[in-house]
């Protein structure tokens, strides 16, 4: 096979950085030389070609009509080299989902089915961002996100998890076993981060469960949910909590839903972005939360009294 006779890397990568950004001055901060740099290369190259490549105007380049039919040819062949190079290092790395949710959800729900996620996928590593902040999916590049409300959520899609469930949940060393005998411990209540008519409450509760509230009881207020799970857990009062949040907690009998009723929450939904399709590694992730929210569902119609 004969020998290429090509000019060298160098004078082709100078003159395709120039002829795309018709200056030598930005074709030198791409390339991270000087602008006589440039020049100079530019310059081997018409010399190895015997083509006048450039005319050098005040502040500019233009391309000849020489120029102007190698240049896409360059331009193509650099861009297919930094395809295929793409391509084989994408290949390469482990493929990762990030998965977004509030501070609670993530630290409640998501952290405890991890495990079963990597024995699944050992392939795929899974990032959890928790904030309790709504982040940009097309910013931030988090591929899901698990969004609580009614929405709306434009421009994404999005499909409904759950709706949540809120209950009387309590220690099990306080005895309690009838709503007469929340007039005996402290009622324990928290912040919701955004003000909703249908937040749930211990008004609505009461309502719900058609009783008086009593007004003896003494109350309990924290700014962080998971700050009113961690009170009921070490016993200091009743706490009415979403089920779904405290599901760790009753699975190992720390906490217990002596009676109901329970009362409707919002709904969990997994939200991700409508312009973008997911790879085989999110779907992998979203069929993941889907088998969570199945299991879960199983769950509680095998032990309703729980």
């Amino acid at each position: 096979m004969a020998m290429r006779r090509l000019p060298s890397l160098s004078t082709l990568r100078a003159f395709e950085a120039a002829a795309r950004h018709g200056s030598f001055k930005r074709a030198a901060m791409e390339l991270a030389v000087t602008p006589t740099a440039i020049s100079h290369q530019i310059r081997q190259l018409e010399e190895q070609t015997g083509l006048r490549l450039f005319n050098r105007e005040v502040r500019k380049v233009v391309l000849t009509e020489a120029g102007a039919q190698v240049y896409p040819v360059l331009r193509d062949g650099f861009d297919a080299f930094q395809a295929v190079f793409e391509t084989l290092a994408q290949a390469k790395r482990r493929p990762q989902v990030t998965i977004s949710a509030t501070v609670a959800f993530t630290s409640r729900w998501l952290v405890p089915k991890v495990s079963e996620f990597q024995a699944r996928h050992p392939q795929i590593d899974l990032h959890l961002h928790a904030s309790d902040e709504i982040v940009d999916l097309a910013a931030s590049g988090i591929d899901l996100a698990i969004r609580y409300g009614r929405g709306p959520y434009p421009g994404m899609a999005v499909e409904p998890m759950f709706a949540d469930q809120y209950a009387p949940v309590i220690s099990p060393a306080l005895g309690i076993t009838a709503p007469e005998d929340l007039a005996k411990v402290p009622l324990i209540h928290f912040r919701w981060r955004w003000n909703h008519p249908l937040n749930p409450t211990w008004n609505q509760w009461f309502a719900s469960a058609e009783l008086e509230q009593p007004v003896s009881s003494a109350q309990l207020r924290f700014s962080d949910e998971s700050h009113a799970i961690q009170a009921a857990v070490a016993g200091q009062g009743a706490a009415l909590l979403s089920l779904a949040l405290v599901e760790s907690e009753m699975d190992a009998g720390h906490l217990v839903q002596p009676f109901g009723p329970s009362i409707a929450g919002h709904t969990y939904h997994i939200v991700q972005r409508s312009d973008r399709d997911a790879g085989a590694h999110v779907q992998a992730a979203a069929d993941w939360l889907r088998s969570q929210v199945s299991r879960t569902a199983s769950k509680r119609m095998r032990s309703p009294s729980r």
